[in-house]
């Protein structure tokens, strides 16, 4: 929460890049605020000295912080409270709870104003013993007045006993929800938007004077209003103004846990942010958490050969479930990203499956094989008329579900699967857009085939996909209900023409919805309870790129390019 009076540049600054979610994290502190605030937070109260060292205008009182639809709310507000105007809350978790290293994460949306200056922010668990700077500060995010940037910055004593601060910047729409994080070693703090790398400075060594960094801080929040930073000229017709807090996440670095478990749920897609180690067996919500897990955050996971996984979207094994039997690495292309709720881990029942790689055909006719991002080769280059050829030996006539895992840079091709040589037809698909010839979903349909060695085939009335995989399994799987496949086709999404805003169409109640990046991080989130046939959502803090959005009440995603 201090200003920057001066600018260090003997740092590293890399600008502003995508960012790899593939280091591993495990969730070791939390306060989702369902409910309630937390036992590990302590409120200030007053406004401290010489309005706590910045000339803040604002008296703190715990009666500014609340609990509203599963967010922290702080409130500020013009009232006169001991000599002050303004009132607001700010609250840390000094002397319950501290961490050295790791990933410090918060989902927030804030008012934007002349004289706020809402911040989250971290201070050296020693502050009362050697003082401001020496112990050291990390300001993960910070805001001031109406401008459309967040800051990161780290405040030290230097290595000449003098006060320095190093800080970083990046272009947000603050008033919308927004994953502000920073992932802090031994050797450098990384400042993240919505997964995004915006700054780094390098720590390593205690360069410069910045030993502080390794030692235990402690997380803040508050609201501040006026100040040496954003200045004295209020906005008062601003009030009351309210900072949301979805939730505040802390992660440890590490391996896996229990990596021989049968399955592993993972917090990101292709198997990032923490993970969840389940033996065979049922579990509710509530075990789930009390093993690291958050609701509704899982990305992807790993099943072991011979298990399946079954995801529920409710607690106690209820509502919408998928059925996994193997590895998915973004649970964003079944429509079932961050969803999970209850899950169930099984031994396979004994019924026959097998998965047949697409480039082992016995047979092809103009197809090409190249790189697949999950895994050895897929079968690329499919063109009208294209056809391949497997071997498979099934052990009983009868009904089978066949799926195939495809990507479609646009759509609109269609397959169908039959015996070799044309006949008899076993049935068709159409392929969907997947966004990219490297985004993988998985499509299935029911037909009856007839038991021993054959060869099955398919064949391409309509080209332009490819495939990695087909997987054959006896009776009858999950597939996606036709109350849910109507739903998606009266979904409609549009692009305003200034390109910020999405249009969303045929939801006639209330809109509730996320919005994720195709790692599978959720960026946006919102409950319009307006009754209409279309809605708009302000994207303009979003960068260019493609984008997922998901209704929460049907469950139906659909992807976006903005």
């Amino acid at each position: 929460m201090k200003v920057n009076l001066n600018l260090y540049v003997l740092f590293i600054f890399l600008g502003v890049t995508q960012y790899s979610l593939g280091q591993n994290w495990t969730l070791v502190w939390q306060d989702e605020f369902n409910g309630s605030i937390g036992p590990d937070w302590v409120f200030e109260t007053g406004n401290g000295y010489s309005g706590w060292g910045n000339n803040e205008l604002q008296y703190y009182m715990r009666e500014n912080a609340s609990i509203e639809n599963g967010n922290l709310v702080i409130t500020a507000r013009r009232e006169n409270v001991d000599g002050y105007q303004y009132t607001s809350a700010r609250m840390k978790t000094q002397g319950r709870k501290s961490w050295r290293h790791g990933r410090i994460e918060a989902r927030i949306k804030m008012p934007s104003f002349m004289g706020s200056w809402p911040a989250f922010w971290m201070l050296g668990d020693n502050i009362t013993s050697v003082g401001w700077p020496k112990c050291g500060e990390i300001d993960i995010m910070e805001h001031v007045n109406t401008e459309n940037l967040t800051h990161g910055t780290i405040h030290w004593e230097d290595h000449n006993n003098l006060y320095a601060s190093y800080s970083g910047s990046t272009s947000t729409n603050v008033t919308q929800y927004q994953i502000y994080a920073v992932e802090w070693d031994s050797n450098s703090i990384k400042w993240f938007l919505n997964g995004n790398l915006y700054h780094e400075a390098s720590i390593a060594g205690g360069v410069n004077g910045t030993s502080e960094f390794q030692n235990t801080f402690f997380i803040l929040l508050n609201m501040a209003i006026g100040g040496n930073w954003p200045g004295f000229d209020i906005d008062n017709s601003a009030f009351p103004a309210k900072m949301y807090v979805d939730y505040v996440r802390v992660y440890k670095a590490g391996s896996d846990p229990n990596p021989s478990k049968p399955v592993t749920l993972y917090q990101h897609c292709n198997y990032g942010g923490y993970a969840v180690g389940l033996n065979e067996g049922t579990y509710t919500l509530s075990q789930l958490q009390s093993m690291g897990m958050v609701d509704n955050d899982i990305s992807s996971l790993k099943v072991a050969s011979g298990y399946t996984a079954r995801l529920y979207q409710n607690n106690n094994f209820s509502g919408s479930s998928i059925l996994l039997s193997g590895d998915d690495n973004c649970l964003v292309n079944e429509n079932f990203n961050d969803i999970t709720t209850s899950v169930t881990v099984s031994k396979s029942s004994g019924s026959w499956s097998t998965r047949i790689e697409a480039e082992n055909y016995a047979l092809m006719n103009g197809v090409q094989t190249e790189p697949c991002n999950e895994g050895g080769l897929n079968v690329g280059y499919i063109d009208p008329g294209d056809w391949m050829v497997w071997d498979v030996n099934l052990p009983s006539s009868g009904s089978y579900t066949v799926s195939y895992r495809i990507a479609s840079l646009n759509g609109g091709g269609s397959f169908q699967l039959e015996k070799a040589g044309g006949s008899p037809i076993y049935g068709s698909l159409s392929v969907p857009n997947t966004n990219g010839w490297q985004n993988w979903t998985t499509i299935s349909h029911q037909v009856n085939l007839s038991a021993g060695q054959q060869q099955i085939a398919i064949y391409t009335p309509n080209g332009g996909f490819n495939l990695n995989w087909i997987e054959i399994s006896q009776g009858s799987r999950a597939v996606k209900s036709d109350e849910a496949n109507e739903i998606k086709d009266q979904i409609s999404l549009g692009i305003s023409e200034e390109r910020n805003l999405l249009l969303v169409s045929g939801i006639a109640e209330g809109l509730s919805y996320s919005i994720y990046n195709l790692s599978g991080k959720e960026l946006l989130k919102d409950d319009l309870n307006v009754v209409s046939k279309s809605h708009s959502i302000d994207i303009s803090g979003l960068s260019t790129g493609v984008y997922v959005f998901k209704d929460l009440k049907s469950g139906i995603s659909l992807k976006f390019i903005k």
